[in-house]
């Protein structure tokens, strides 16, 4: 249905720093998010936005979660074979989010938690890691995905500041991380970075509509943006499954609550129409839309039933929709845990493109 709701190791070789020790850890900076060092924005590249160091390696412990760790890699080599992208100089490449950035919104008693593998081995789901010196978990798992977590605030200057309308990155959408606690493979809250990023950025960007598309409830941006009149958040997801958080369903403007196993027909016809909605009553000037792909028929983890031709129609009919109304929008992957993830969204990209939805300068 659709409806509104109401308004182990603790080793830190790693070098990152979180702060000095006066600053107050149980409250998150209300600073404005600038992003770390400035990727110039020109509409001679196309706005999609990857780097090799998007993927994770744990010596094969990575295989131990059903994540597809080379996701975002294994798109971009697709996308290269395809010809949407003809080398590695016309896609942007993030540098990685440095300590002051991520204390604008998280506290730093959550980024101190995370120099102990036993913390990040539960975000992670990959129990082994508690055993694995911090200095690795660093830089094997915590750093590509503070090179993702750039890559979102990257990806969403482009789709605003390129004059074309668009992005997307390879990676992101951890959208079950707030700004003081991670979970569900989340460790940093790339969503609502984002989100302060835009609304500083003096761009006149004053209305957000995030559009979550991923099989679960984005319970963290939801926690963090909870009181925020400026954002509008339309999740529609399977209300059977993690994580099932009532309080941060509250900051939800309109849900969209599927039963497992939901098919086609059914899926995108209650898109269509609370998509539209949600449009039509909020009026965004940017749109955040978080295209998980574990709404796949066999996913372990989404239990929808979803077609590949479902997912290609889905990501068309959100592009469609800001392109007719002139709103830029930025795509990020979030989950999708089989291994044919990577080919379906690549498959989509290659059809927004063929669909005239993704314009570049020749």
């Amino acid at each position: 249905m659709c409806f509104r709701l109401n308004t182990a190791s603790g080793t830190d070789c790693s070098g990152l720093s979180s702060g000095t020790d006066d600053e107050k850890e149980e409250d998150s900076p209300q600073r404005a998010v600038s992003p770390a060092a400035i990727v110039p924005i020109s509409r001679d590249r196309l706005p999609i936005v990857y780097r090799p160091e998007y993927g994770v390696k744990f010596l094969g412990l990575q295989k131990l979660h059903p994540f597809d760790a080379a996701k975002g890699g294994n798109i971009y080599r697709l996308l290269k074979t395809n010809g949407l992208i003809r080398n590695d100089e016309d896609v942007y490449a993030p540098d990685e989010i440095t300590p002051e950035e991520l204390l604008e919104v998280h506290t730093k008693r959550y980024i101190d938690s995370l120099k102990w593998s036993l913390n990040v081995a539960k975000i992670a789901e990959i129990p082994p890691l508690l055993f694995v010196p911090n200095c690795f978990v660093q830089r094997s798992y915590l750093r590509p995905m503070r090179y993702q977590t750039s890559g979102s605030i990257l990806a969403a200057r482009a789709a605003l500041q390129s004059g074309l309308g668009w992005a997307i990155n390879l990676g992101g959408g951890f959208h079950h991380c707030s700004a003081d606690r991670g979970g569900g493979f989340c460790p940093y809250a790339d969503i609502t970075l984002t989100v302060k990023m835009l609304q500083a950025s003096g761009n006149g960007i004053e209305r957000i509509l995030i559009v979550d598309l991923d099989a679960h409830q984005g319970n963290g941006y939801e926690r963090d943006l909870m009181n925020d009149a400026g954002v509008f958040i339309m999740d529609m997801y399977n209300y059977r499954i993690y994580p099932r958080d009532h309080t941060a369903k509250l900051a939800i403007r309109r849900a969209v609550e599927l039963k497992p196993h939901t098919d086609d027909e059914e899926y995108l016809r209650k898109l269509k129409q609370c998509l539209q909605r949600s449009l039509a009553e909020f009026e965004p000037n940017f749109i955040i839309y978080n295209a998980g792909t574990d709404i796949l028929k066999g996913d372990p983890l989404g239990l929808l039933d979803i077609t590949p031709e479902g997912v290609i129609e889905r990501d068309e009919f959100v592009f469609r929709s800001a392109q007719e109304l002139s709103i830029p929008v930025v795509m990020l992957l979030s989950g999708g845990y089989l291994r044919s993830s990577a080919r379906v969204i690549a498959n989509s990209i290659v059809n927004l493109r063929a669909k005239a939805l993704l314009p570049r300068v020749e």
